[in-house]
């Protein structure tokens, strides 16, 4: 109980990867995902780069601004997933739990417009944040393996030893 002695509610944490049973399951085109659109239209899901633009097209659906505002406590929770029926996210129970996780998915794994590229090695990123990350330490000497892999991290180093015969300690 809290300082008022009211008992606190707990919400209790799904595991990862277990979506909400109960949420309303959305699948966008490929189309759509690959849009750099920030701000979608929570009644159809079409996308748009600016607000402006998306509070002009809400007035086409003619719901009264004060519904539009007013937080909905039934809403259902939304998932998304993915468009390729061959993608383990295309089943509901492996859906992704927000639009930004469902757009940096489908771009990583089944897109090949890599639109980010680094100036110093060429490789391309289809998601900004992995291309970002990238930039940070690239040219960066890294951790090195006897076969010749360089690792930034040295979680994925070690991961990484534990497997190689080149790597490993000889006695």
């Amino acid at each position: 109980s809290d300082e008022n002695g009211t008992a606190a509610v707990k919400r209790k944490r799904r595991p990862a990867g277990t979506p909400d049973p109960d949420a309303e399951v959305i699948s966008l085109s490929p189309k759509t995902l690959l849009e750099s659109d920030r701000f979608v239209c929570e009644i159809c899901n079409q996308g748009f780069q600016r607000d402006q633009n998306l509070q002009m097209h809400r007035r086409r659906h003619k719901v009264p601004w004060k519904l539009l505002k007013r937080e909905n406590p039934t809403a259902r929770k939304r998932v998304f997933v993915c468009p390729e029926s061959t993608c383990l996210h295309h089943d509901p129970a492996h859906a992704l739990g927000d639009l930004v996780g469902i757009k940096k998915h489908f771009r990583r794994k089944h897109s090949d417009r890599k639109q980010w590229v680094c100036g110093k090695c060429s490789k391309g990123y289809a998601v900004q944040s992995d291309y970002k990350a990238h930039i940070k330490t690239c040219g960066t000497r890294g951790h090195s393996c006897d076969c010749g892999r360089v690792f930034s991290r040295v979680e994925s180093f070690i991961e990484h030893q534990d497997t190689c015969e080149m790597g490993r300690f000889r006695s």
